[in-house]
């Protein structure tokens, strides 16, 4: 299987963007925070859609 270059590159980046914080989830988190709240633009949080089980012959 080859590899996609597109998926490559973003794989790439994230690692980089991981390296810049030392891995550090929590540091990670804050920064995109803080990012989000100076952009300006509206943020929007949506409750998870209760899946329901499946009926039916299928």
């Amino acid at each position: 299987m080859r590899e996609d270059p597109i998926v490559a590159e973003i794989r790439r980046y994230r690692m980089e963007h991981a390296a810049k914080y030392g891995h550090d989830l929590k540091r990670i988190h804050e920064t995109l925070k803080e990012y989000e709240s100076k952009s300006g633009r509206e943020v929007v949080y949506r409750k998870p859609r209760l899946l329901l089980p499946r009926t039916g012959s299928q």
